[in-house]
């Protein structure tokens, strides 16, 4: 059977995207391509697009599509990371913010923001991902993205944590949206959530979970299973 379209999976923490990737490849024949539409992080969780067959084509204008992110940053640390993956390397006191002086602040971020990317992150410098400099201890030139900000809403505040959701473009380091914050405020801050709800009109909803796909190894139905979830490409 050959299958081609878009298949939404539910990532969970500590899965990467390449796991879910893999476990799907194994369901089909050899020659069947599989990839997807924009990685997440191993400690974030939602929407991942993958890729099935000739949709693999569009990769390249899925990655595109603007993206919704659910988040919370805790306020009051710094991290090599930019999330709490990472060594802290600063503590300070959080001040006395209303849910007003958050939304405000996060107002001041729409359109165009440039920021840095981050040190851990799979952006190359001279043909290796940052990554790999900053386990070394080895400095390199900080590197700048500009980055599309459509909405940044706050959804919760409970010191030291604020939460919100953000639909930004493509290429927007989360990560580096929390350390922002953290700078304005003069407290620091570092991404203690993350989930992506959304890509382009794909929403996690939608999602099958990485474990139905896992179990359907050990399943005569997987063809079956995935074809009746298989949607066509939007881009």
């Amino acid at each position: 059977m050959n299958l081609d379209g878009v298949l939404l999976v539910d990532k969970a923490k500590d899965w990467t995207s390449h796991d879910a990737v893999a476990v799907t490849r194994r369901l089909f024949d050899r020659g069947t391509k599989v990839g997807h539409a924009g990685t997440l992080d191993p400690a974030a969780t939602g929407l991942l697009v993958l890729l099935i067959g000739r949709a693999t084509r569009t990769a390249e204008s899925m990655l595109k599509l603007p993206k919704v992110y659910s988040g919370t940053v805790r306020l009051g640390i710094e991290t090599e990371t930019e999330d709490l993956e990472g060594k802290v390397v600063r503590e300070e006191k959080v001040p006395e913010l209303s849910a007003e002086d958050l939304q405000a602040l996060f107002d001041r971020f729409h359109g165009d923001v440039e920021m840095p990317v981050p040190k851990y992150s799979a952006v190359k410098f001279k043909g290796k991902a940052r990554y790999k400099y900053a386990r070394g201890g080895i400095a390199i030139p900080e590197a700048r993205r500009v980055s599309r900000i459509d909405s940044w809403k706050l959804t919760a505040w409970n010191s030291p944590e604020v939460s919100f959701t953000v639909t930004c473009g493509s290429g927007t380091y989360v990560r580096s949206l929390a350390s922002l914050v953290g700078r304005e405020l003069g407290c620091g801050g570092a991404l203690s959530a993350l989930r992506r709800e959304q890509i382009g009109e794909y929403r996690v909803e939608e999602a099958v979970s990485v474990d139905s796909l896992k179990d359907l190894e050990k399943s005569d139905d997987a063809l079956k299973f995935i074809s009746d979830r298989l949607l066509p490409a939007h881009v």
